[in-house]
């Protein structure tokens, strides 16, 4: 915990939401101001305590005090849950059981980073995906060469906002009937799917009413080998988390 006289650490990493201060100002009926206070501060509105607040995040630091990453939402009211972060940086993974998925052309374990979230929460569900021998499966880029890139889908639901899926570095693979290089995954790689349960008041009480979140969706993809393009293949997903509300404090900031 920081003690910051005047706001001066975070003003140096260049934090300081300024927005508190603005809707006390001579913009405070400005609805473009107001809409930002809600969004960046607080649905309370606008008060002098939150002169001076930075803005939510989190540091990862090296073992000489050297930041190497950082994780800022685009909300006051969401977090990064520790497990993602670990996820995200590839030091860590999940204490979830996974679920275990065998095809014809790939092995699939699939599991949420978080067992309990809560309205704001940003956690994400986990693909570890490992294809047979011979085998590979298309990336991003891919599909400018009219080839089928490997897509995670999730089917919407109310309060409930998927992130855009941000996929791993891919290899070419060098096909020499046609000779075409072209950008695949043929060793094991995971997708990180992020999602949000929304923190609005809506939301908070929707979620209220839940004792579990359900998200479903399918990996679908196409899978080749050397001398074969096979057919292409949608493997139904599902996970379950349990929902927690927001504790007292976190719904009055």
């Amino acid at each position: 915990m920081l003690a910051d006289v005047g706001s001066a650490t975070i003003t140096e990493y260049g934090i300081l939401n300024t927005v508190a201060e603005e809707a006390l100002g001579p913009d405070a009926d400005d609805p473009d101001v107001l809409a930002d206070f809600e969004l960046l501060v607080s649905v309370t509105g606008p008060n002098e305590l939150f002169v001076g607040i930075a803005h939510p995040g989190t540091f990862m630091l090296d073992p000489d005090g050297v930041v190497e990453s950082r994780f800022f939402e685009d909300s006051y009211q969401e977090r990064n849950t520790a497990s993602n972060i670990m996820l995200k940086l590839g030091t860590g993974g999940s204490s979830v059981e996974g679920t275990e998925i065998s095809t014809n052309y790939v092995e699939i374990l699939t599991y949420p980073s978080d067992a309990v979230v809560a309205p704001g929460v940003r956690f994400s569900l986990v693909l570890e995906i490992v294809p047979h021998p011979t085998m590979h499966l298309y990336a991003p880029g891919a599909e400018l060469q009219n080839y089928r890139v490997i897509a995670l889908r999730i089917d919407p639901q109310p309060f409930v906002r998927i992130l855009p899926l941000e996929y791993p570095e891919s290899e070419i693979y060098y096909f020499e009937p046609l000779d075409e290089r072209v950008p695949v995954y043929q060793r094991p790689f995971s997708l990180l799917q992020e999602v949000l349960p929304l923190s609005t008041r809506d939301a908070q009480a929707a979620f209220r009413e839940m004792d579990e979140l359900t998200l479903t969706g399918s990996l679908d993809y196409q899978a080749c080998d050397d001398r074969v393009c096979y057919n292409p293949v949608s493997v139904p997903l599902s996970w379950t988390v349990a929902m927690r509300p927001l504790t007292t404090r976190q719904r009055r900031e």
